[in-house]
C-alpha cells in the first residue's frame, strides 16, 4: 500500500512519530515521507533535519514558506502551497495520504489533491480553536478526508455532524499518549547534558502562539505576558518559540528580548519530541496556548495555565485553567499553582494503541 504522510511543522511530526515508527516496521506498507512548510526553514529550526536525524527519509521535500507572517503573506503562502503540490500530486502516485490536524499549510496541500481523487485519512478532526483560523482549515480537511481518526468520543460526534454520517469514522485515541507510553523520557541530568537546562529548579514551559482570529490583539497580549513574567520570581521560564501564524515573528521578537534580558529564561526553537515530553515531565506546570496542554499535559497530569481564546472549544479537563491574557489573572494562575494536587492521569485520549489501531485499518481498507 503506497502512502504519502504530509508533515509540515515540528508539532504534527512529533505526534505522527509512533505511526511512522510502525509504518516503516510493516512491510505491507511503502511510505513516503513528505516534508513542507516550516520544516525546510532555517528560521524555525529547519526541523526537516529532526525527521533525518531519526532514521527516516524524506523523499520530498516541498518549499512553501514565505518569511513575512502578515495576512497578505500567509494568503500567498496558502496558494504557493497549492501550486506546489500540484507538481506533487502530479507526478507521484498514492493509494492514501495521511493529513494531520488544522494548519493553513496543511489545507493546502490537501485540497491541491482533490483533482486527483486522491483518498484522505485526516488525524485529529473534530476539534475546535475558536481562537484561531485553524478551525476552517480542520473542518476544511474533515470535508475532503474520506477516512477519520479522532481523538475521543466527542470529537468523532463532531465528525460525523459534519459528514452526515458515520462511515470510516474511527475514535481511536490520540498518537500524542502512544508517545508518552513509548518513548523512555530524559532524566533532568540526561535534559541538562543535552540542552544546558537545568529542570531541577522550578520551572514554567511556555509556549504562546498568536491568536489568529483577533490577531490585531497580539501585541497587547504578548505585552501582557512579559509584564507578567517580570514580576515572576520563583520560577525558570522555559519558552519555546511561536509557530508561522499572523504576527508570529513580533511574539518571537518580544520574547527573545525578555530572554535577553533575564537570567531566569531561556529559549529554544525547538526540543524535538523527546526533549519537549520530557520538558514537560520535570517543569511544574505549563502556561500558554498550545494544544500539548490538553493531550499531552493531561497525561502526566501537569497543572495548566491556558491563555486566551486561541484553544476555546477543546475539552478542559481538571488540571487546565482557563485564564484571560491580563497580568494580574495570569500571576493568580501561577500563584494558584500551589493550591493545586494532582496525583494521577485524567487522560481521555486513549490507552497508547492508536497507531497499532490505525495500522490494522490501514490493511482493512487496502484489502
Amino acid at each position: 500500500m503506497k502512502i504519502a504522510l504530509l508533515t509540515s511543522s515540528r508539532a504534527d511530526y512529533g505526534i505522527y512519530l509512533p505511526l511512522i515508527k510502525e509504518l516503516k516496521r510493516d512491510a505491507f506498507f511503502e511510505l513516503t515521507i513528505i516534508a513542507f512548510g516550516t520544516h525546510l526553514s532555517e528560521k524555525y529550526g529547519k526541523t526537516v533535519d529532526r525527521i533525518l536525524q531519526d532514521g527516516f527519509d524524506v523523499s520530498i521535500q516541498v518549499e512553501t514558506v514565505i518569511d513575512d507572517d502578515s495576512p497578505y503573506s500567509i494568503s500567498r503562502q496558502i496558494g504557493n502551497t497549492v501550486v506546489q503540490f500540484s507538481s506533487v500530486w502530479d507526478k507521484h502516485k498514492f493509494d492514501l495520504v495521511l493529513c494531520l490536524g488544522d494548519r493553513f499549510e496543511m489545507f493546502a496541500a490537501c485540497v491541491s489533491s482533490i483533482p486527483f481523487n486522491l483518498k484522505l485519512a485526516h488525524i485529529h478532526g473534530g476539534e475546535q480553536t475558536l481562537g484561531a483560523i485553524d478551525d476552517a482549515f480542520r473542518h476544511a480537511i474533515t470535508h475532503m478526508s474520506l477516512y477519520h481518526f479522532t481523538t475521543t468520543e466527542i470529537y468523532k460526534q463532531r465528525v460525523i455532524e459534519l459528514k452526515g454520517g458515520n462511515k470510516n469514522v474511527f475514535n481511536l485515541g490520540a498518537l500524542s499518549i502512544d508517545n508518552l507510553k513509548a518513548l523512555p523520557l530524559l532524566s533532568i541530568s540526561e535534559f541538562k547534558n543535552i540542552f544546558n537546562i537545568d529542570l531541577s529548579k522550578p520551572s514554567i514551559l511556555i509556549t504562546f502562539h498568536p491568536e489568529t482570529v483577533s490577531y490585531e490583539k497580539n501585541e497587547q497580549y504578548i505585552n501582557e505576558i512579559v509584564s507578567a513574567f517580570k514580576e515572576i520570581k520563583d520560577y525558570q521560564f522555559v519558552i519555546t518559540m511561536p509557530n508561522a501564524d499572523t504576527l508570529g515573528n513580533m511574539i518571537r521578537e518580544k520574547l527573545n528580548s525578555f530572554i535577553r534580558g533575564n537570567s531566569n529564561a531561556v529559549g529554544i526553537e525547538s526540543f524535538g519530541t523527546l526533549g519537549y515530553l520530557s520538558c514537560m515531565k520535570h517543569c511544574a506546570m505549563l502556561l500558554g496556548n498550545t494544544s500539548s496542554g490538553f493531550v499531552e499535559a493531561s497525561f502526566f497530569p501537569k497543572y495548566v495555565i491556558n491563555l486566551g481564546g486561541r484553544q476555546k472549544g477543546r475539552i478542559v479537563t481538571e488540571n487546565i485553567v482557563n485564564c484571560e491574557i491580563e497580568k494580574q489573572q495570569i500571576l493568580n494562575a501561577v500563584e494558584n499553582y500551589h493550591k493545586v494536587n494532582l496525583h494521577s492521569s485524567v487522560n481521555i485520549y486513549g490507552d497508547g494503541t492508536t497507531a497499532e489501531k490505525i495500522i490494522k485499518i490501514l490493511h482493512n481498507i487496502h484489502e
